[in-house]
């Protein structure tokens, strides 16, 4: 088992702490801590189960089941490829292959150099201009995989 350094276990253990007397607190505290340290790392597991009493066993099920909690750390860029149909219908399943050559990785990973992670999302509310990506905070319409690789290269996408 991996362990925290004494200020990420002091801070999970604050957020679990803050938040365990609300109902069903185990999302909203997930959520706080990969809000605050990036992702929800190994060692953060015994420290909500305990602050909750639950098992460890429990909390990594709800890790691992939603695809939004990420266990590892993000890159200094994220790159989302929506999935939604009217992307789909609109060659996105060529993009996403694009985009997972490019980068060398595929869904929820990030690329060795810790420039990009890949994550699917599924609708970016820009149907109209489908396929469509996010980048940081600016959404992308239109993309093909030529849009992809330009918009990788500008100063302001790069990490």
């Amino acid at each position: 088992m991996t362990l925290l350094n004494p200020t990420d276990a002091a801070t999970v253990t604050r957020i679990a702490l803050n938040l365990a007397d609300k109902p069903g607190p185990l999302l909203e505290v997930l959520h706080g801590v990969q809000h605050a340290l990036g992702h929800v790392p190994a060692g953060a597991i015994p420290l909500i189960a305990s602050a909750l009493n639950l098992s460890r066993a429990e909390v990594h099920g709800v890790v691992t089941f939603y695809h939004h909690f990420r266990d590892t750390p993000p890159g200094r860029q994220t790159v989302q490829i929506c999935r939604a149909e009217a992307c789909q219908s609109m060659r996105g399943v060529e993009l996403e292959a694009h985009a997972k050559i490019r980068l060398g990785i595929d869904f929820h990973e990030t690329t060795p150099d810790g420039k990009y992670s890949l994550e699917p999302v599924y609708c970016l509310g820009n149907c109209a201009c489908a396929p469509s990506i996010m980048i940081g905070e600016e959404i992308h319409g239109r993309v093909t995989p030529a849009l992809f690789d330009e918009l990788l290269s500008q100063p302001e996408n790069a990490p």
